[in-house]
């Protein structure tokens, strides 16, 4: 067997054969050459079963760097030659594997700051953060970039793996120095769970068994803490929201809702409203795939039929009439600006939310998070990497719900209106309701924005005048088609 096959089967979920205390969602985070994907390798070679052949694998393809005598436990999870070939994580990696009591899926996230924004995808879907440390450095600035990242995507319960604690000698105080560096990391950004532990991915200490070598600690190994945290909460709760994917219908009387649950329940015969028309309605029907429910719960996909066809479409949000959305034309956000291009001012942006796209009129940058005092300061500019307080101001109201209140609702992306990139990231802090006298602003797409993005590869001939002129519709079509009332001016 191959050593791709091989670790394309270690990196396969099992399927379940007993019961298991709930799914755990792991994200491990932290900079480059700290040692995130030796850990997870060394968890995998100590707790789980892997095939012998996978075990011959990764014994034969090399040891550890510095003339080490453990296997390259990093093989077990560093999937792209690339990243075999620098050493380094490019893309977010998933792994799955199950202990005696429970099942954990693993989010490898890139280190290097380059790829910071594949490392703040991963974090939006993980439970618990591992953050890494090497134990001769300590906390660094990207450390407390990933940590700022995980407040702001509503990750509260984190580990600090203090890791090659065998490279300085397993000293008591060197942990505890860094221990105390991450103390004030969890009180800044209020972490509701989060410990320290020493370990040595390499040699296994206090990884899935306790260290030998540091007697003074008397705290659970990694994993043992891991076992103990709880699953994820999937009990509905909040308000019930479902954005609004597409409208169905058979040809015949049927017409369907479809989306997912994002959070709360609703049931047949309860009331939805859209906040934005202030229309409202009984579900007369749950449809799913080959059956009807009485009720749909956070998290399930279903097609609400109502009994009076009310003028929603993909975009609307449904709630009850009682809890319902802030209808906001500017929002108070925290966000990280995600692309190499840094904030321009100038350019045209859009606020792309679950199933919503709504043009941005303005984005004032108000502040920046200082990465070595973590104190906001006052800034204009925001450019790669950076986390930012904002306002934005929309160009049309949008239903919103504080992220603090739902993340799904309370969650965006910010997209460049002419190339589709995704450049920032983003949650809901404050939501301004948009009142009755709201109105929607028209996006102008000028030759400038055109010529400095999307068509910056044209000369001036003719053939590539008309190729200009292609684009600018193509592009006008598209923003039309998503809602956007847009003006060319060419």
């Amino acid at each position: 067997m191959s050593a791709v096959t091989a670790i394309r089967r270690a990196a396969a979920a099992p399927e379940p054969s007993r019961e298991l205390n709930g799914i755990l969602h792991l994200l491990t985070c932290g900079s480059v050459d700290d040692g995130k994907s030796t850990l997870i390798g060394r968890m995998l070679w100590d707790s789980t079963d892997l095939y012998d052949d996978q075990r011959a694998t990764i014994e034969k393809s090399g040891r550890t760097a510095g003339g080490g005598t453990q296997p390259d436990f990093s093989l077990l999870v560093d999937g792209l030659v690339a990243e075999r070939e620098q050493g380094i994580t490019i893309d977010i990696a998933w792994r799955y594997f199950d202990t005696d009591t429970r099942r954990f899926v693993i989010i490898d996230s890139p280190g290097h700051e380059q790829y910071t924004r594949n490392m703040a995808s991963g974090a939006s879907h993980a439970d618990v953060a591992i953050m890494l440390v090497d134990a001769r450095h300590g906390v660094k600035r990207q450390t407390r970039r990933h940590a700022a990242i995980l407040d702001i995507v509503g990750v509260k319960r984190v580990i600090l793996a203090v890791n090659k604690m065998d490279l300085v000698d397993w000293s008591q105080e060197k942990f505890r120095a860094i221990e105390a560096d991450f103390r004030e990391l969890t009180l800044r950004f209020g972490f509701r769970e989060a410990l320290a532990i020493p370990v040595s991915a390499v040699a296994g200490d206090n990884v899935a068994r306790k260290s030998e070598n540091m007697p003074w600690y008397t705290g659970p190994h990694l994993l043992e803490h891991l076992e103990r945290l709880p699953g994820r909460d999937t009990t509905p709760s909040g308000p019930f929201r479902m954005p609004v994917q597409m409208v169905l219908r058979d040809g015949l009387d049927f017409r369907g809702l479809a989306g997912t649950v994002s959070s709360g329940r609703i049931c047949v015969g309860d009331r939805v409203t859209d906040p934005l028309s202030g229309q409202s309605a009984h579900v007369l029907r749950i449809a799913t795939m080959g059956r009807d429910l009485e009720i749909a719960s956070q998290g399930q996909a279903v097609a609400l039929q109502l009994d009076t066809d009310i003028d929603v479409a993909r975009g609307a949000v449904l709630s009850t009439p009682d809890a319902k959305p802030t209808v906001a034309t500017s929002i108070e956000a925290r966000l990280v600006w995600l692309w190499e291009t840094p904030f321009d001012p100038g350019a045209s942006y859009i606020l792309r939310t679950a199933t919503d796209l709504a043009p941005i009129a303005s984005i004032n940058i108000k502040s920046l998070l200082d990465l070595e005092t973590l104190v906001a300061e006052k800034s204009s500019a925001c450019s790669v990497n950076d986390i930012a307080i904002a306002n934005i101001n929309l160009g049309r109201p949008v239903a919103l719900d504080l992220f603090s209140e739902c993340q799904t609702t309370g969650s965006f992306l910010i997209v460049d209106a002419v190339s589709g990139a995704s450049v920032a990231a983003g949650v809901v802090a404050g939501a301004t309701n948009a009142g009755d006298g709201a109105t929607a602003s028209t996006f102008v797409l000028t030759r400038d924005i055109l010529e400095r993005g999307l068509c910056r590869d044209l000369g001036q001939g003719e053939e590539d005048r008309r190729e200009f002129q292609r684009r600018a519709s193509e592009v006008a079509l598209l923003l039309r088609a998503a809602g956007v009332p847009i003006k060319l001016e060419l």
